[in-house]
């Protein structure tokens, strides 16, 4: 994804929110719960099932699976916006953070955090 569609698709957001007079309602607080309960809405397509079934999707219920994805997706594009937040900027010096903190060589194979490496 490019950092030209990011913003082109921050602008559709915001206009989308402005065309309908939601930005009274896209605090950054607003924004961020309304994340977490998208983010709880794609957990629950998951509950219940085992890790085989989860990767075993039926095609109806990976679409939903799908929505739910893009829904967090949006909060997440339109709270940094609100933010004033550079996401394809943020995004690379996370993952470069994360390079640092999980290097190759000490984590391959381990779903240790770097905390619990860092003192073998």
């Amino acid at each position: 994804m490019s950092e030209a569609y990011l913003n082109n698709l921050q602008d559709r957001l915001r206009q989308f929110a402005q065309d309908r007079d939601w930005e009274q309602f896209h605090a950054p607080k607003n924004l961020a719960m309304a994340l977490a309960v998208e983010a709880g809405e794609l957990m629950e397509h998951y509950q219940w099932l085992s890790e085989q079934q989860s990767e075993q999707l039926a095609a109806e219920k990976l679409t939903a699976v799908g929505f739910e994805v893009a829904d967090v997706f949006i909060f997440t594009v339109r709270l940094a916006d609100r933010m004033g937040i550079d996401l394809a900027d943020l995004v690379e010096q996370k993952i470069k953070l994360n390079e640092k903190k999980y290097p190759v060589d000490k984590v391959r194979g381990s779903a240790k955090k770097y905390t619990e490496y860092e003192a073998d």
